[in-house]
């Protein structure tokens, strides 16, 4: 009696586990077509992933296009690689039958986006209109559409809500259409997202101003202790004094030297001659800029300068400001900034 039961046990045992191991498989195992050396004869269609998609949106649509053999598949490579936050919304032509990394490849492929317009962290709102015009449209239709986009609440103007990505519009897509997704970019990045909710002696409108001036001013690895300087000054009051703000008035771009008579121009852009802040955003900041806005560093920081590529310094000391001033001068002089 006891063998029978040992060997009863033993059998369920033994249909428990292969229950197991069938129902991992296929979790672990997801179809997927074969990847393909060669597409060029295979047949291609176009997709349209909407703005915001989540990354199973973005599977299930490939696999109900017939591009992947699952859903699952895509899915799994797409969590596993950190690239597929960089996809971008809007059309994209992809081959039809292709394993799921192949798909991902395709998708992150520039050269596979029609129509592509790629709005670089920190473009100003002049440049975007110059990319729109170059896409086929009209100046007409383009001061109509940012005259009738939607805005966030307190903004009256979309520079600086232009979120910076690569952006696709379909066949038949009108200006303010274009306009408006830029600007739905922007709300629905939680870089944006948490702007907009921020809660402190500073409105969202000054917050992305000040992360504008971030992103012209400084490289990515600097951008938090640039913040606060800017912070620093506004707190004293004292004027911002920032070079990036009268390039904006110029438009000029690039490491400029900055005449007396340039700190002299008359516009509320200008912060040699103006305390606080200008009127709007500067340009279009990236996530990393308004990241270092909303957590900026900790420092006693007013002063900070680029005396050679890649060398950025920050002191409280005019002292030193000016001494490292004078090496920047001399770098410059002997061609450091070429």
């Amino acid at each position: 009696m006891k063998f029978k039961l040992l060997a009863l046990a033993l059998i369920v045992f033994l249909l428990l586990t292969a229950t197991l191991h069938s129902i991992n498989s296929r979790v672990i195992v997801a179809p997927d077509f074969p990847t393909v050396s060669n597409v060029n004869k295979m047949e291609e269609i176009v997709i349209e992933i909407p703005v915001g998609a989540t990354g199973s949106q973005v599977a299930s649509l490939l696999f109900s296009s017939g591009i992947v053999k699952s859903s699952a598949a895509f899915f799994r490579v797409a969590v596993g690689d950190k690239k597929s936050e960089r996809i971008s919304p809007g059309a994209h032509r992809l081959t039809v039958g292709i394993s799921a990394k192949q798909a991902l490849e395709q998708l992150l492929d520039p050269t596979r986006i029609p129509n592509l317009l790629k709005i670089f962290e920190g473009a100003w709102k002049s440049e975007v209109i110059e990319m729109l015009r170059a896409n086929g449209f009209s100046q007409t239709e383009i001061d109509g559409a940012f005259k009738d986009a939607t805005l966030p609440k307190g903004f009256t103007s979309a520079e600086g809500l232009l979120f910076p990505a690569q952006y696709s519009f379909a066949q038949g897509t009108t200006a303010l259409e274009a306009v408006q997704a830029m600007i739905n970019r922007f709300t629905s990045e939680k870089s944006g997202q948490d702007l907009l909710a921020a809660t402190s002696r500073y409105t969202p409108l000054e917050l992305l101003t000040i992360a504008s001036i971030v992103q012209a001013e400084g490289d990515t690895k600097d951008f938090a202790n640039v913040a606060r300087v800017v912070f620093n000054r506004l707190k004293i009051p004292m004027p911002l004094q920032m070079d990036s703000t009268v390039h904006y008035i110029k438009k000029v771009r690039g490491q400029i030297f900055l005449s007396t008579s340039s700190t002299l121009i008359n516009s509320p852009y200008n912060t040699y001659k103006n305390i606080g802040l200008p009127p709007t955003p500067i340009g279009n900041p990236g996530a990393d800029a308004m990241r270092a806005v909303l957590n900026p560093s900790v420092g006693d920081w007013l002063f900070f300068i680029t005396v050679a590529p890649g060398d950025t310094r920050f002191t409280s000391s005019n002292s030193e400001f000016l001494s490292w001033k004078r090496l920047y001068e001399k770098n410059r002089k002997a061609g450091a900034f070429k």
